[in-house]
């Protein structure tokens, strides 16, 4: 008995119970309420399937909703598609599928559902790449809509943007619109920014306030790029630029 259990024990070593495991499958089986190997790959290709049709009827739903935003631009536009964005910068830039053999040039303005994005700063034969109104370095002319009190948009990174008030008391509060000013140099003059979503009357002597952006740049797939060119000032016509950004010069604003 001793040298039978001794050599049963190696033999259920030598084949990891192998036997034993397969022998409890077989006699176990007809209690499995589960499918067999087959149909589990067969439901898994369904679940595919139904996977993938979800995901192209979402799709369906944002270009029809990006084609009718599209339409509603008065101008003549460029659509695109986002097709790159760095994980270290997510906040400053995009790559759009769009370049000079499309027509676009620097300085073209960048808009989305929601409002504005940016403005085209580098192109190539078939793509762009778009600074966006987040970005640290970007600076936008901006007025409230409501009572006219018109500021600065500067980037904050993430989706927030912050204006800095012209008047040490504007007429602005927590809900307010903010949209492009006529004194902006970079952007053309009533686009939508966002809206206000806190105030601050206490750092400094400019007042400031924190902007909710309009336009969803974390999650942007679809934009459309309209043209336009810098002024050097309000009453002077449209020239070139390529300058990222520029920080207000009297009634100049960026």
């Amino acid at each position: 008995m001793i040298v039978l259990t001794i050599a049963g024990a190696w033999w259920l070593r030598s084949t990891n119970g192998a036997l034993l495991y397969e022998t409890y499958n077989l006699l176990s089986r007809p209690l499995h309420l589960g499918t067999n190997r087959e149909q589990k790959f067969e439901n898994s290709y369904i679940l595919e399937l139904q996977q993938r049709l979800i995901e192209l009827e979402r799709q369906n739903q944002l270009l029809q909703a990006f084609s009718d935003y599209a339409d509603s631009v008065p101008q003549p536009t460029v659509k695109a598609a986002v097709i790159g964005r760095s994980a270290d910068h997510w906040w400053q830039h995009i790559i759009l599928n769009r370049g000079s053999r499309h027509g676009v040039e620097p300085g073209y303005v960048v808009s989305g559902p929601g409002g504005l994005v940016g403005r085209v700063v580098e192109v190539s034969p078939s793509t762009c790449r778009v600074l966006l109104i987040s970005d640290l370095t970007s600076h936008v002319g901006a007025k409230v809509s409501r009572s006219r009190a018109m500021g600065i948009v500067q980037g904050q990174s993430k989706n927030q943007v912050i204006i800095e008030f012209f008047d040490k008391f504007p007429d602005a509060k927590v809900g307010d619109v903010v949209i492009t000013s006529s004194y902006s140099r970079l952007f053309p003059k009533d686009m939508p920014i966002g809206r206000i979503e806190s105030m601050d009357n206490t750092k400094g002597r400019a007042p400031k306030a924190v902007i909710q952006l309009s336009s969803p740049l974390s999650i942007l797939e679809w934009v459309v790029i309209q043209p336009f060119h810098p002024v050097e000032s309000v009453d002077d016509p449209p020239v070139p630029s390529s300058h990222d950004s520029t920080k207000p010069q009297g009634r100049r604003s960026s």
